[in-house]
């Protein structure tokens, strides 16, 4: 494996924010250490540098809204996960989504074989 496969190479910046999102994804609340905390500066300091200069050269202003809105989400990890509190949320769509909000919806299909549908809740 070269040194150029070994990293990641997105494609645009609507790809680097994807993987941004999914990388603070898998360790949001994993153990609060140093060199989590280090790596996380890392990549705030890529969202609010080179993401945000290319979201401003492809004249994406969405882009550049999204940046700074997942920077601020996770520059407010670090004061949550300082006080040692966990973090109860997510990135979702380059946006902080609360944990446990959005629809839910019965997964439980019943067929009771009587008139009507066969899609019926009995309730």
């Amino acid at each position: 494996m070269s040194e150029k496969d070994r990293y990641y190479q997105p494609s645009d910046v609507t790809d680097a924010l994807t993987e941004v999102q999914k990388l603070f994804n898998s360790y949001r609340n994993a153990p609060f250490t140093q060199e989590l905390l280090d790596y996380h500066r890392k990549l705030i300091d890529r969202l609010t540098g080179d993401l945000q200069d290319a979201a401003r050269a492809e004249q994406r202003d969405d882009l550049v809204e999204a940046t700074q809105a997942m920077a601020r989400a996770m520059q407010g990890w670090i004061q949550i996960r300082y006080s040692g509190q966990p973090y109860a949320g997510r990135l979702r769509h380059f946006k902080f989504v609360p944990d446990a909000t959005g629809p839910k919806f019965k997964r439980h299909v019943v067929k009771d074989h009587g008139s009507g549908t066969h899609r019926s809740s009995r309730h």
